[in-house]
C-alpha cells in the first residue's frame, strides 16, 4: 500500500477552520482547546499564548498524569487573529489542537 502524497504547501491546513469561523460574526467569544504533555515546559508554552489578563485559561490533568487539557477563551476580534493563535500553538512540540 502506497499513500497518495499531498503537497503541503499548496494547501492552508486551516481552511476548514477558516470557512467555520467566516460564518460567525466579529468580535466574538471563542474557545481554544488544547492537549499537551504534562511537562512545565510544554504548559507554559501553551498559557503564554494567551494574555492572562484577559483570556479565562483552565488546565485540566488527564487521568494518567501525562497530558493536561488547557482550555482558553478569549475575546476574539477576527478569523485571522485566531488563526494566528493557531500558528504559533502548532510549533510547541507534542501539542494537539482540539
Amino acid at each position: 500500500f502506497v499513500p497518495k502524497l499531498r503537497h503541503p504547501m499548496s494547501q492552508d491546513p486551516f481552511k476548514g477552520l477558516r470557512e467555520k469561523l467566516e460564518e460567525r460574526p466579529w468580535p466574538n467569544l471563542y474557545l481554544f482547546k488544547f492537549i499537551v504533555p504534562a511537562d512545565a515546559k510544554s504548559i507554559a508554552a501553551t498559557e503564554a499564548l494567551f494574555d492572562s489578563n484577559v483570556a479565562q485559561v483552565e488546565l485540566r490533568q488527564s487521568k494518567t498524569g501525562k497530558f493536561v487539557s488547557v482550555s482558553a477563551k478569549e475575546m476574539m476580534m477576527d478569523v485571522d487573529s485566531i488563526i494566528a493563535r493557531y500558528e504559533k500553538a502548532v510549533q510547541i512540540e507534542g501539542l494537539m489542537a482540539l
